[in-house]
This record gives C-alpha cells, structure tokens and sequence, in this order.
C-alpha cells in the first residue's frame, strides 16, 4: 500500500488525467463512430483493401428500400392525397396557363400537320376554332384527373418514385435519416464523455494497483467499445416508458416521437413527395406508358368532340391517318407542356395533399417496435464496424498512456 501512494504522490497529475482522458476516448470514438455511419457518400481509399464509405450511403438502396416499406405500409395512402385534390380548383388555379396551353398546342399541330386548311382558313374562323377548344379544356381537365385518380395504381408507382429517388440521391438519404436523429447523434457524442469519465476513474484504481502495462490499453479499449455499444443501445429502449423510483427511463428517440414525427414528415414532403417529383413519377416511371395512353385518349375524344358536326367534311380534307397523327401530336404536346402548366398550380397542390401532416399523424400511431424500424436500420447493419473502431482507437490512446506514464 505504501509503493501505491508513493505512486501516486509522485505521479499524480497523470492520475488525475486518466478519467478526463477516458471522457476524452469516449467523446472522440463517438464522434468518429457517428461520421463513419454518413461519410463519406462515395467509398475513399484503395479498394478492396484500405478505405471507408459511409454506412448509410454505402448500403442505401437496402436503407432505401426500408424507407419505403414504412412510408407507404404505415404512412402513407397516395389514393387519399390525391383524393384531396379539388379538380374544380385546380382548374380554376390553371385557367390562364391552360388556355394559353390549348391556344398554343391548336395552332401549332394544326400548322404542323395540315399548314393548307390553315392558311386558307379565315382569321375569324381560326379564332373560333381554338376558343371552342379552349372552352371545352376545363371540363376535359376535370374528367382527366377523374380517370387519373381512379385508375391510380396503374398510372403511378410510388415505391419505385420513392427507392429511386432516395438511392439516386445519397445526400438526401443521409439527410432523411440525420436530421430525424440529430438529437440521438449528439446523445451518443455527450454519453461517450459520462461513461468514459466514470470508467476511468476505475482504471486510475486498478493501474495504481498493478501498474501493468496492459491495464491502460485494454481499458481504453474496453471503453471505447462499452460506451459505443451502451450509447447506441440507449437511443432505442427500454421501447416504453420504464418508472424506476422517480425517474422513468425510456429510449431517447422513443421519448421524441412527436418532433420526429413532424421532422420526418416535413422531410418526406418537401425532399421526396414533391409535386415535381410526382410529376416526373407520372411522365417518366415505370407506368408512364399507361398514363401516356390515357392522355391521348382524353385528347381525342376533345378533337373527335370538336369534330363531330363536320367530322365527314373534314375527314375528307385532313384523311383519317393524318387525323390520327394529330391526335398523337396534340398528346405528346400536352404531356410535354403538363409541367410547366402544373407548375401555376404547385402551391395549391402542396396545401392540398397535405403530405407532411398525413405522415406525421400515421407516425404517432405506430407502435414502438415499428417506430424503432424509423432509424434503426440505419445502426444495425455494419454496427459491429462502428463499435470496433471505438474499440480500436481506445486501445491506441491507452498505449499511449502506458508510454508516458513509463517513459
């Protein structure tokens, strides 16, 4: 007992140190563990031997995949968004752009297609002929977001929209999960500092005793590892809330569950279940095709419609092909200008579908295995890695310490 307190008389700065510097491992390995879950997107290195790429990025289809299952097993019914929309206040937001649409669409195919009847055709009459489709375009909207709406399934892949976009989009895969934790991550940081201190305490205890060389190494890394593990382990349970005396434990994120719930469906709104985004969902994914026809055929019916009094008369002077090709014309034409004309609507779309408030309402209502299933995933796959990092980098301050305090 004497040789220890003689120790620790001439060596007591070092001493004193070792829990802070314990809190210090425990900080830093959190820290380190909690970058190498989101960076960097793209593997850095030298493949396959040395090199990192971030957890989330590196396995983001998987992550993207699960992203979706939640949001559109639990949290979303795209039939209910788009059931929100008023075609008679969408129509009323796009008057202008769509007249201005049908006006350019009916002078340009007709040029295009049968220049002669239009040129000889009088000004007077052209007019008439584009406001009578003009008139007509309303209600053809009107049944065009009817049939749409309907027939949505068929017309609109949300799952593909969604894994296609999160697994493009690496940083927006990365941001989906971060801002929703950001609370959690700072958690693990600031518990790798208490648990660190705590078991450095121990540590200045057990080498006064020993003095063994390996006493600091394998604390440090022991540390390293507990405290990564314990921390994670703490963001998720206990699940429910757990009365012990006066304090009632709960998982960190389980405790957040209103604020990630607005977090998440704030995120899924504006980042992922745009307009735009839906839009191009609709033009350009997998079931486009279906949509495609359906607008040529709305589009015909508008042109036959028009046609009908002298639809003899003018099959005889247009012919039925070319007839046909400029229905397809005038599809293809609104399809390419369906954009550009929503886009005078985008507001009023957003307010109406209401996505955010949708998701973050479902959110609330799942159970807290399925909560749990939010963020999880984003630690479970390569958690191991992290964890030995801690560990690691724990052992080598350790060795570190054995070198000055016997050097």
């Amino acid at each position: 007992m004497d040789a220890v307190l003689d120790d620790l008389a001439r060596h007591w700065p070092v001493y004193a140190t070792m829990p802070f510097i314990a809190a210090l491992i425990g900080y830093v390995t959190k820290r380190v563990a909690i970058e190498m879950m989101f960076r960097p997107l793209e593997f850095t290195g030298i493949k396959p031997l040395l090199g990192w790429q971030g957890v989330v990025p590196k396995h983001g289809g998987r992550m993207a995949a699960v992203a979706t299952e939640l949001l559109t097993a639990n949290l979303l019914d795209i039939n209910e968004v788009f059931g929100k929309i008023d075609p008679v206040i969408i129509t009323r937001e796009l008057e202008q752009p769509l007249l201005k649409a049908v006006d350019g669409i009916a002078r340009d195919v007709l040029e295009e297609h049968h220049p002669r009847l239009w040129e000889v055709m009088p000004t007077l009459a052209q007019e008439m002929l584009i406001k009578q489709v003009q008139a007509s375009a309303p209600r053809l909207v009107q049944e065009f977001l009817d049939e749409v709406r309907d027939n949505l399934d068929e017309v609109l892949d949300v799952r593909h929209m969604t894994v296609e976009r999160l697994t493009r989009d690496k940083a927006l895969l990365v941001r989906l999960i971060r801002e929703t934790s950001r609370p959690e991550m700072t958690f693990i940081a600031r518990a790798g500092i208490f648990f660190g201190f705590g078991l450095g305490l121990v540590q200045a205890i057990v080498w006064a005793l020993t003095r063994q060389p390996l006493v600091l190494p394998i604390f440090g890394g022991c540390i390293g590892l507990f405290t990564d593990w314990l921390a994670i382990k703490l963001i998720f349970v206990p699940r429910e809330p757990v009365r012990v005396g006066r304090v009632i434990l709960q998982g960190k994120f389980q405790r957040r569950r209103a604020e990630v719930a607005r977090q998440y469906g704030e995120l899924i709104a504006n980042e992922v279940l745009t307009v735009p985004n839906l839009l191009d969902a609709l033009l350009r994914g997998p079931k486009s095709d279906r949509l495609v026809a359906m607008v040529e055929r709305t589009v015909g019916h508008a042109i036959d419609e028009q046609a009908s009094v002298a639809k003899p008369m003018i099959a005889l002077a247009v012919g039925g092909r070319r007839l046909q090709e400029m229905k397809h014309a005038a599809a293809t034409r609104a399809l390419t200008d369906l954009p550009q004309t929503a886009r005078y609507a985008e507001g009023y779309l957003t307010e109406a579908m209401d996505v955010a408030k949708m998701v973050e309402q479902r959110m609330l209502a799942l159970t807290p295995l399925e909560f749990e299933g939010l963020l999880r995933p984003a630690f479970r796959q390569d958690e191991w890695k992290l964890i030995a990092v801690g560990g690691v980098i724990g052992f080598l301050v350790g060795e570190l310490q054995v070198l000055l305090m016997l050097g």
